[in-house]
Order: C-alpha cells, then sequence, then structure tokens
C-alpha cells in the first residue's frame, strides 16, 4: 500500500480517468479504477478505499445512486465530479453523503488540494450507513467536562471518537455535518460567518485570504439544513442552532 492509502476511481471517460489516475499516482496514492457504477461499488467493497473519486454520469447507474450504495458500508472520503452545475447536483451529492464536489474542468492541484485537505480530518470509526449503538452521555455538567467532549443543551460531540447523541441516544452525522457542529460549539455562542464554517469543513484547503465561493456557502447552508433535521430542532425554537441573517450561525442560549 501507498503512503496515503488506497483510491479508488469510477470514471467512464477513459481520458479523464486516466488523468485523476495520474493525480491521485502523483499524491502516493495506490489507485484502482472502474469504468461503471456497479463495478465501482464492488471495487470499493473489495479495496477499502481511503477516497473515492466518483463521476454523476455513469453508464449503468448514476454517480449519485453510486454514491448512496458506498454509504451503506464505507466511510471513504468521496469527491463527486460532474460537468454539470446545476445547483440540484450539489445539493444530491451532499445530501447522499458526498465531501466534496468538482466541477470539470478542473485543475489537477486543485484536486490535489482539496482531497490532502480532506485527509488531514479524522474519519469516523463506524461505517456511515451502519447500526449506531446508543451512547450515553458522561456526567460532568453539560457546559462544560472533558476538553475532548463538548456539550449544549442535551447534545454532546466526543471529539475522540467523532460520535454525537443527543440525551444518550446516538445521532449520524457526516464527517462535514460533524465538523460544522464542532466549530460551532467550540465558538461557545459566537457568530460564525459562512466563510469561516467553510473552511472549517474544508480542512484548511482555503487560507484566510481566500475568496469562498457561492456553491461553498450554499454547501454549508445544505449541512446545517442535514444537522437541523437529524437533530429534530424546532425551526420555531431552536434548541441548538440559530441562523443570524445575511451572516451566518450561532448557537441557541443554554437551557
Amino acid at each position: 500500500m501507498s503512503d496515503l492509502g488506497v483510491a479508488v476511481v469510477i470514471e467512464d471517460d477513459a481520458d479523464m480517468r486516466n488523468l485523476i489516475e495520474g493525480v491521485l499516482l502523483q499524491s502516493g496514492f495506490e489507485v484502482h479504477t472502474a469504468s461503471r457504477g456497479r463495478e465501482g461499488v464492488e471495487l470499493v467493497r473489495d479495496t477499502s478505499p481511503d477516497v473515492v473519486t466518483l463521476d454523476v454520469g455513469l453508464p449503468d447507474i448514476d454517480g449519485f445512486e453510486v454514491l448512496r450504495r458506498i454509504r451503506r458500508f464505507s466511510n471513504a472520503y468521496i469527491v463527486m465530479l460532474t460537468g454539470r452545475t446545476e445547483e440540484t447536483d450539489l445539493l444530491s451529492a451532499l445530501h447522499g453523503g458526498a465531501d466534496d464536489y468538482i466541477t470539470k474542468p478542473f485543475r489537477p492541484r486543485e484536486m490535489r488540494a482539496r482531497i490532502a485537505a480532506m485527509m488531514r480530518r479524522q474519519r469516523p470509526q463506524t461505517p456511515v450507513g451502519a447500526p449506531t449503538a446508543p451512547q450515553l452521555e458522561p456526567s460532568p455538567p453539560e457546559e462544560g467536562g472533558s476538553e475532548s467532549v463538548l456539550r449544549h443543551n442535551g447534545l454532546a460531540l466526543d471529539c475522540r471518537s467523532r460520535t454525537a447523541s443527543v440525551s444518550g441516544t446516538a445521532v449520524e452525522l457526516t464527517r462535514s455535518e460533524f465538523d460544522l457542529m464542532q466549530e460551532l460549539l467550540r465558538g461557545e455562542g459566537a457568530v460564525l460567518t459562512r466563510a469561516e464554517l467553510v473552511r472549517a469543513v474544508r480542512g484548511g484547503y482555503y487560507d484566510q485570504d481566500a475568496l469562498i465561493g457561492d456553491s461553498d456557502e450554499r454547501a454549508v447552508e445544505v449541512h446545517i439544513a442535514n444537522i437541523r433535521r437529524k437533530l429534530r430542532d424546532d425551526p420555531d425554537s431552536p434548541r441548538w442552532l440559530l441562523t443570524v441573517r445575511g451572516v451566518g450561525y450561532r448557537l441557541a442560549k443554554p437551557r
């Protein structure tokens, strides 16, 4: 196995597949490739990769269905690739559990940088689609306690195991969703802009002077909506997340 582990490329266009394979090989991955969706799912199952690049337009089943199937058993970092720019594609990718979304054509340097940023983020220990046992929260005071466990209004985030629970019941968050909640909890009620949250999700891909695109800020909005749905946060009386119009988000007041 290479230094950075294993990567799988699922792409039907031979030229693009060879380009991505070359980028990943130069980055230090052992690379396996597939030209069809079903073949790609089985390749991911067989090789247990660290990273998957996944084309949206595949000849047998589309990339979003491939994404859903992979997420049933794998926590690999998944980057969706597409030549289309519709916002619905972005939303479908993020709702399905993709870690990033790159529009073709792209620069090889951009792909290397985004994958490097993802690899700096710790992976969850439990596969996304696997059953998660309920976890009981420890007894320290809710707004304090161990630095490795962040708490707010019954929500507990264990930063070491990257698990979340509400009043002792496990909540399944994706990698990006966990990173966003971790950033907001560490902010202790401060308002965080969408740009600041993009940087938290991207794992350092954007420096402080970099321009944050509309698609990246929209991705944060989708992640926040997914978190609210999973936490069953009441929009009329939020327990955890408040929207600061035109700026970003902050935690609700302690209860």
